[in-house]
């Protein structure tokens, strides 16, 4: 790990799906440039569609941990991103006054209801979406 690299930290409610997503698009998007962490305010279990549907675009987030927030960790970030509105309402206070807080609110894809390929697409749709917002993020943090 490079001492000159920001260090983005992703947060939401179980660490299950939208910031793992998160988490992985990151890495291998710009993981030269970041490093890279998630946790939620509570650890419910990587969630096995949200491997499968990262596996589909080529991105490996099966090795990922479910963690819960880290203070220590927390207030070395330099980007701090709650995906969804529990997180952002609850997320601990942050010492670091240096640090970017930003809400990035992404449907739970773990709340979709329907077949299973109509979940699946839920969570692809979820999936895109926070690519193409971390797309931006690359293209703007330069």
């Amino acid at each position: 790990m490079s001492d000159n690299k920001k260090l983005v930290y992703f947060l939401c409610t179980g660490n299950s799906c939208r910031s793992q997503m998160a988490d992985g698009w990151l890495k291998a998007l710009g993981n030269d440039r970041y490093e890279v962490q998630s946790a939620g305010l509570e650890a419910h279990g990587l969630n096995p569609r949200a491997v499968q549907v990262m596996k589909e675009v080529g991105v490996d987030i099966s090795g990922h941990t479910s963690d819960v927030i880290d203070p220590e960790i927390l207030n070395r970030a330099d980007y701090v991103i709650t995906l969804c509105g529990h997180a952002d309402e609850h997320c601990p206070v942050i010492s670091n006054k240096n640090v970017v807080k930003w809400h990035w609110g992404f449907d739970d894809p773990a709340k979709a209801t329907g077949t299973e390929e109509e979940i699946m697409n839920h969570f692809r749709a979820v999936r895109d979406a926070i690519k193409a917002r971390l797309e931006r993020f690359l293209t703007e943090d330069r």
